[in-house]
């Protein structure tokens, strides 16, 4: 018996230490089982979408202006041709979205309104620093934190991460809150008051409780992106490309290809992701063609896992080697959003709605370095969630006939705050006077070429960036450590002044405090802080010389 009591022992402790030692894997092979069980996924079903009057009201000419944004997920500035070229071997092209650059303007230096995404795309719809409402972090369950920590563990990197203590009094989950207040104002509840139909398509990632959807936040409808999937991982269609990180297969395991529908049941889109929502997008303009409409289209695109469709790899066939199939994955997905950016802007001139149409074409953030392709921001430095401008400048331009010059380029920095006071004043809508206002109504700066802001600030946790006049400054107070650079004649960020300038470091500084004596302390805590190489993506071997900044989130 004891000989029994003993094997069994044995067993179990055995099978602890076995699960133990590949937990990584067993939760990979784990999630995608629990999720199907948990969380079913109906078959694709027809949306319906409101149908506007049959017939004109009033003349286009007197009509309120069409409003279109179209956002990328983690777009690099040199995955647009009209900016650097193009990415792959550079033969990647955007002709439809350089279309809009060339019709309208081109900011050559466009920022986003924060380094990742759920408080960059906040900001954007309120016209505000997402810090003003403590809107600081990407909102993370507090498993999350467990399951990165296994991570770090795991791939052992020289500089190990850095993790929140969940019991601590003085941590506030952020499960418990995750996302926008409500008491925020979005730029889709000024335009409703002006009478228009709001629509919204793709990633919203602002909160799934009640009050944080966008049909609670001024959108009429909302057709939403639920888990990021491009097509089912072996749909015969797709060709998919992986990397051995941790977090790109969290991704594809935690993943289901879904969307829902004004908050209904989860459901399979009608074909790759990219061109689903274009498709649907479509059907919202035709449909609205004869009042003004407000068209969120928020694009999954180029977003890991990397998925692109058969026929837009094949395009880029000449990127046969085998270290090239991940960036002819990447370059097939920039070629779907491209298609539909053209798609978009054919629209508007079938149904002769360009001319007053205002569109607006951006990246919630810089590429990021866990896809493991080097030149996606080319030429800055850094990546997704660092505040080099790798992380920060993005592709950003605007098109707008009646107003705006065919070819304007815009040298002076714009903020995606902008978005929202831009896009009310072409409606005539009031802005809020409860509130402070961040962002400027750029037309009159682009017909006038002014600087619209002398200063610009960022800020996740203890990483601190300011932007004033030609001088930038990054703090660092997790390693204490600051960057300075003058943009003017160092774009690129490759020479540190900090050691040399200590009263421009000073005024910096002052500036940046007073800033942020302005704005809230964070809604819910960071759970962990990660260092991030400056120079290296991700798949890259650590040297002990490797630069690195930290993030908190």
């Amino acid at each position: 018996m004891l000989k029994k009591i003993f094997y069994f022992i044995s067993v179990l402790l055995l099978l602890a230490i076995t699960l133990w030692t590949f937990r990584i894997e067993v939760v990979v092979w784990a999630i995608p089982k629990i999720l199907k069980l948990s969380q079913p996924i109906a078959e694709n079903k027809e949306v319906i979408w409101p149908e506007g009057p049959s017939a004109p009201e009033i003349l286009m000419e007197d009509r309120k202006p069409n409003i279109i944004l179209i956002l990328a997920d983690d777009l690099g500035f040199n995955d647009v041709s009209l900016y650097n070229g193009g990415a792959g071997d550079g033969t990647l092209m955007t002709p439809n979205i350089d279309r809009i650059g060339k019709e309208g303007v081109r900011f050559n230096n466009g920022y986003a309104a924060s380094a990742s995404c759920s408080p960059s795309r906040a900001s954007l719809m309120t016209g505000r620093y997402a810090t003003r409402f403590g809107y600081e972090f990407t909102p993370f369950f507090s498993i999350g934190r467990t399951i990165l920590k296994w991570m770090d563990d795991v791939e052992n990197p020289l500089i190990k991460g850095q993790f929140a203590d969940v019991s601590d009094e003085n941590f506030i989950d952020g499960a418990e809150y995750a996302g926008m207040p409500s008491s925020e104002i979005t730029i889709a509840e000024l335009l409703k008051q002006e009478g228009y139909y709001n629509a919204h398509i793709g990633k919203w990632h602002l909160g799934t409780l009640k009050g944080q959807n966008p049909t609670d936040q001024g959108f009429d409808d909302s057709l939403q992106l639920l888990s990021p999937l491009y097509l089912p991982e072996n749909d015969p269609n797709v060709v998919n490309a992986y990397t051995d990180a941790a977090i790109d297969r969290m991704v594809w395991a935690s993943s289901q290809f879904s969307v829902r529908f004004n908050g209904g049941e989860a459901y399979e889109p009608g074909g790759y992701i990219t061109d689903y929502y274009t498709d649907e997008a479509l059907k919202v303009i035709e449909k609205n063609k004869n009042r003004p409409f407000f068209l969120y289209l928020g694009h999954f695109a180029p977003h890991n896992p990397l998925q692109a469709l058969k026929e837009d790899y094949d395009h880029f066939h000449h990127l046969s080697k085998k270290d090239d199939h991940r960036i002819r994955v990447y370059s097939a997905m920039i070629k779907s959003l491209d298609r539909s950016v053209g798609k978009i802007l054919d629209a508007l001139d079938e149904y002769n709605l360009s001319e007053n149409t205002l569109i607006i074409f951006s990246s919630d953030n810089g590429g990021a370095d866990y896809i493991h392709l080097s030149d996606i921001n080319k030429p800055y430095r850094g990546w997704k969630i660092t505040h080099f401008e790798g992380g920060l400048h993005i592709p950003f331009m605007a098109k707008w006939p009646a107003e705006i010059e065919p070819g304007t380029i815009f040298e002076h920095p714009i903020h995606q705050n902008d978005i929202f006071t831009t896009f009310a004043a072409a409606a005539g809508a009031t802005i809020p006077n409860d509130r402070v206002i961040d962002g400027k109504n750029i037309v009159p700066f682009i017909k006038e070429n002014k600087p619209p802001h002398e200063t610009l600030f960022w800020r996740s946790g203890r990483m601190q960036t300011i932007l004033h006049n030609e001088w930038k400054m990054l703090v660092d107070k997790n390693q204490k450590k600051k960057w300075l650079f003058n943009l003017s004649n160092d774009p690129t960020e490759r020479k540190n002044l900090a050691s040399q300038m200590p009263d421009k470091v000073k005024l910096l500084e002052s500036l940046l405090e007073k800033h942020n004596s302005q704005q809230s302390e964070p809604n819910f805590s960071s759970i962990v802080t990660f260092p991030i190489r400056i120079d290296k993506h991700e798949g890259e071997e650590w040297s002990e010389d490797d630069e690195y900044s930290y993030w908190d989130n």
